[in-house]
């Protein structure tokens, strides 16, 4: 999609006298043969130039040298104007150095170049450094990438303690490829993010968020979280997670070992592509039991571990800033997670309520994660499956037969017996006792008499 327009821009730089090439990522993926999410242009116009060549441009960064340029309007995908995201539009950058990085961010200050070498020297990982023309195939390579991608190596450009103080946020984005390509991280880079490692906390909570979120959901999550342990980065940006280390579980459930393992192997049973709100809720779902381990005379026990672990999940989602919907569907699956051992046993209502969940089959995917990294019997999940291939949808939620409304006309007074009455009502509904609004009435009139 992006591609052939990213060629285009490219070609009319070239054609008004400027030098361009793709860059960063889009080039590494090229070269691995996979599909890259956006495509980036490096130039040696200025920002100033690309807009004069394309009007509608957006700058987004021009104080850094970065400005969109969005796809043709005909080629949208639907989007209202000023709001153009960032996969339907083509960044192009100018050559630049960096100068200074007071907030281990943003550069102080940029200086624009006409040297492509000078622009990438700057840039973070050997493999994310090379630029390609799109129009001969040349591959420009001044940092040894291509090398890197052939050794399956995670290696800072230049010196990685720089690299890391300039960006603190490259620490975890090392640890982010090495999962994603399942690459290793070249040693003296490993080592300059374990020194620093402490350095994450300079990080805005949102952007930490989203890199984490992206190493639950890249396919590689259990890989990830033993190089964030490798690093020191776990205890920095997720000290709750690094606490399951050691805590013993009662082998008779768990016989895969502790919490951390158990939830490690969880995370490598979940669903690919899996939805951000899943993966943090199957990296949460026990992070109430460090605080409620003990050891009783039958066998370890983690008493209130799912309140203790809803509020402690609750303290992460506001931590990390998540919006109030991801936050509430994480906390669910923290606080319903548990239930699934209940449901042989659970009235016909009950069931029904439980399967009507709001993302139950997010709590399902939970659940069979949860079971193959422990005991590995999925009867609950089959039958569930089998439960919701069954039951239309009408069933599991009808209509309501009565109204409250309807309980004034009958002469009940409003309050709190209300609820008691509509629950009841639905209840005995849901079991397949009452079909009518007028059953339901004589039913309420036998039961709850004025």
């Amino acid at each position: 999609m992006s591609r052939d327009f990213s060629k285009t821009i490219i070609q009319t730089l070239r054609h008004h006298g400027f030098q361009a090439y793709l860059v960063g990522g889009c080039v590494r993926d090229l070269l691995l043969k996979r599909a890259p999410a956006d495509f980036d242009v490096a130039t040696s116009a200025t920002p100033a130039q690309v807009m004069d060549l394309f009007p509608d441009t957006y700058a987004v960064g021009a104080q850094f040298g970065v400005v969109l340029v969005p796809l043709p309007e005909s080629e949208r995908e639907g989007t209202a104007e000023n709001a153009i995201p960032k996969a339907q539009a083509v960044e192009v950058a100018t050559f630049r150095s960096d100068l200074g990085y007071a907030d281990g961010r943003h550069p102080d200050e940029v200086r624009f170049s006409q040297d492509p070498r000078e622009d990438v020297v700057r840039r973070d990982f050997t493999i994310n450094g090379m630029m390609l023309d799109p129009v001969t195939g040349n591959v420009l390579d001044f940092v040894g990438g291509r090398a890197d991608l052939e050794a399956k190596l995670i290696r800072a450009i230049g010196d990685p303690d720089r690299r890391f103080v300039e960006d603190k946020l490259r620490t975890l984005r090392a640890v982010r490829f090495a999962s994603r390509f399942e690459y290793e991280i070249e040693a003296e880079t490993l080592a300059a993010i374990q020194r620093r490692a402490r350095e994450i906390q300079a990080v805005s909570r949102e952007r930490v968020r989203d890199e984490l979120t992206k190493m639950l959901t890249e396919g590689q999550s259990r890989r990830a979280f033993l190089l964030l342990d490798e690093t020191g980065l776990l205890k920095e940006v997720l000290p709750e997670i690094s606490a399951m280390k050691g805590i013993a579980q009662p082998p008779e459930y768990h016989p895969e070992g502790d919490v951390f393992v158990h939830t490690l192997l969880l995370l490598e049973n979940l669903p690919y592509p899996c939805p951000p709100t899943l993966a943090w809720g199957a990296l949460l779902h026990d992070v109430g039991k460090p605080a409620t381990f003990r050891v009783a005379p039958d066998r370890i026990r983690f008493d209130r571990h799912v309140e203790v672990g809803v509020k402690i999940a609750e303290d992460i989602c506001e931590r990390l800033r998540f919006s109030n919907h991801d936050a509430a569907q994480v906390l669910a699956l923290v606080d319903n997670h548990m239930r699934f051992g209940h449901v042989w046993r659970m009235k016909e209502s009950t069931l029904k309520k439980f399967m009507r969940l709001p993302g139950f089959d997010q709590h399902l995917a939970l659940h069979r994660a949860d079971s193959l990294a422990s005991h590995r019997n999925l009867s609950t999940y089959h039958f569930l499956q089998k439960k919701l291939q069954e039951i239309p949808p009408q069933q599991i939620r009808p209509a309501a037969l009565i109204s409250g409304d309807d309980l004034i006309a009958a002469g009940y007074i409003p309050g709190p017996r209300f609820r008691e009455i509509l629950e009841t009502v639905e209840d005995a509904q849901l079991e397949g006792r009452l079909h009518s609004h007028a059953s339901a009435l004589e039913f309420v009139r036998r039961e709850f008499p004025v």
